[in-house]
């Protein structure tokens, strides 16, 4: 006869069991070409906007963008400033909706020029705007103590009318370009160094608020072209040309290469919001779900072969993109969740030769890499800092055939080896992942030779494998704390940005990825010659 006690303690044996099992482990091979890269990114591919939106920029009843606007941004906060020098640099595009809408106060030009004010039919419900010299001064002197690459966006519009009553989104008419040759001049004779110049913001296709034809458009980025080259004569300080910052539309966009010929664009910028509206009740199901987030890589495709095709110079850039539209997701943007797509979308158009990503926003919104207004770092600030530090501009090949739900992505790393990256969206599974390194150069070849050596004299035994394990605080993917290897990362008592140091593993063991979270891994000793 079986006792009480003993039945207890079968029952809370099975009970225990069930609980374990609801956290299954599968076993993963992946396989990095090493050989050969597939694409390349700039070094510094990492980019963060700074927009010109007011505090009364309002969506779904909320006002997320506070005092972080370029006019009323507070430039001399010490987080900011030691966030910003963290990369060393990070390069900064300086734009937005409200660009095409700011005028240049330069001298006594022109002559009234004030802030922006809500207004029912001005585009985007606000007036026109001001960037006073003053406000630029300090900007740069920001810009210069944290050592940030700049990329400046100009007012498109100025010059042009709509067409007609009827069709108030088309503009028509040539750009007039004094407005930007006097800031260009100012910027010159102050001696600020700019790495790029850009004109207008989604003014291509169907445009947002407004649109411009496509010949149009490419005749006036011409005369920027020329007004860059006259006033930078010299081709080593010239600032790169950039456009057409919006969303892609491949007639207007091949239209308009056409136009502009080989040599004019030097970034081809386009523009991302593939989540859909941050009011979107079903956006945290978007950020972990594979399958919609690969329905963008068509785009970036596309993206890529028309730049070979019309223009070869002309390198794709993400020239802004912030997840979801509208200030992104209250619950969502700045949270651990929205890294499984913020890094996804790194790896993947790192994939297809782009060559910079700009996350819409350094601050301001929801989506900003920093809170808005404690500027403490949000999750996704410290994924883009370790992209920047380990992830080399050289890709590679990584395949596996396991579960859609890890996402697998490898570079050379930025100083030897390659860094791999492990996006595991998957709830219950934890996988144990083997690296398997294939040296051949055509893709008919089956031989490989395994990583995961199990012989403790091998070469890579020499190097233990470099770790940085990110998972949310307490488990909660809507958390904004980042945990990076089981410790919370939190600034130092001197507000600088805390040093993420991995974890050394003994490189005969499997990487082992939890649910739910984000791993970039070194591999030191893995011999890949596209790295050499």
């Amino acid at each position: 006869m079986v006792s009480r006690r003993t039945r207890f303690f079968c029952l809370v044996f099975l009970v225990s069991s069930c609980f374990f099992n609801l956290s299954n482990s599968d076993e993963l091979k992946v396989m990095v070409k090493g050989v050969t890269s597939i694409a390349q990114t700039d070094d510094n591919f990492i980019c963060a906007t700074l927009d010109w939106w007011p505090e009364n920029k309002c969506d779904y009843n909320q006002c997320p963008w506070g005092k972080a606007g370029l006019l009323n941004l507070d430039l001399k906060n010490r987080i900011l400033a030691n966030a910003v020098k963290a990369f060393n640099p990070l390069r900064l595009r300086i734009g937005g909706s409200l660009q095409d809408q700011v005028y240049y106060k330069v001298g006594n030009y022109p002559k009234n020029c004030s802030n922006f004010e809500k207004k029912s039919d001005g585009l985007f419900g606000f007036s026109d705007g001001c960037l006073h010299m003053n406000r630029w001064d300090e900007l740069h002197d920001m810009f210069n103590k944290t050592g940030a690459a700049i990329t400046f966006s100009f007012n498109a519009l100025i010059g042009r009318i709509p067409s007609d009553e009827n069709n108030t989104t088309l503009w028509v008419g040539d750009w007039n370009h004094y407005n930007a040759k006097s800031l260009m001049k100012y910027t010159i004779n102050k001696g600020y160094k700019i790495d790029s110049y850009e004109l207008g913001n989604e003014l291509c296709g169907s445009g947002v608020a407004a649109k411009i034809k496509a010949h149009q458009y490419g005749n006036d980025v011409k005369k920027l072209k020329k007004l860059v080259t006259h006033m930078y004569p010299n081709p080593a300080n010239r600032p790169k040309i950039l456009a057409p910052g919006g969303f892609y539309d491949q007639k207007w966009i091949q239209e308009f290469l056409q136009t502009t010929g080989p040599g004019v664009v030097d970034g081809l910028t386009h523009h991302i919001y593939n989540l859909g509206a941050g009011v979107d009740p079903t956006l945290i199901d978007k950020l972990q779900n594979p399958f919609f987030l690969s329905q963008i890589a068509q785009t970036f495709k596309n993206v890529e072969n028309d730049a070979k095709l019309f223009s070869p110079s002309s390198g794709p850039w993400i020239g802004e993109s912030g997840g979801a539209y509208n200030s992104g997701g209250k619950t969502t943007s700045h949270t651990f969740v929205n890294g499984f797509w913020y890094l996804d979308q790194l790896g993947m158009t790192s994939t297809f030769n782009h060559k910079v990503y700009c996350r819409q926003s350094l601050i301001g919104g929801n989506y900003g890499l920093l809170n808005t207004t404690s500027f403490i770092p949000n999750p996704d600030y410290y994924g883009a800092l370790l992209w920047h530090k380990l992830m080399g501009k050289n890709v590679l090949s990584i395949t596996h055939e396991g579960s859609p739900y890890i996402r697998t992505y490898a570079h050379c790393s930025k100083t030897s080896g390659i860094t791999v990256l492990l996006i595991n969206m998957d709830k219950s599974t934890t996988f144990d992942v083997s690296v398997v390194n294939d040296l051949n150069m055509y893709t008919d070849s089956v031989a490989s030779v395994e990583y995961i050596n199990p012989n403790p004299d091998s070469v890579e035994s020499i190097h233990p494998r470099e770790e940085y394990h990110l998972t949310p605080k307490d488990g909660n993917i809507q958390s904004d704390v980042l945990l990076l290897n089981g410790t919370p990362l939190k600034l130092t008592s001197s507000l600088d940005i805390p040093v993420m140091k991995p974890k050394l593993v003994d490189p005969t063991l499997p990487i082992s990825i939890a649910p739910q979270s984000i791993v970039f891994a070194t591999l030191r000793g893995f011999q890949a010659p596209a790295c050499a």
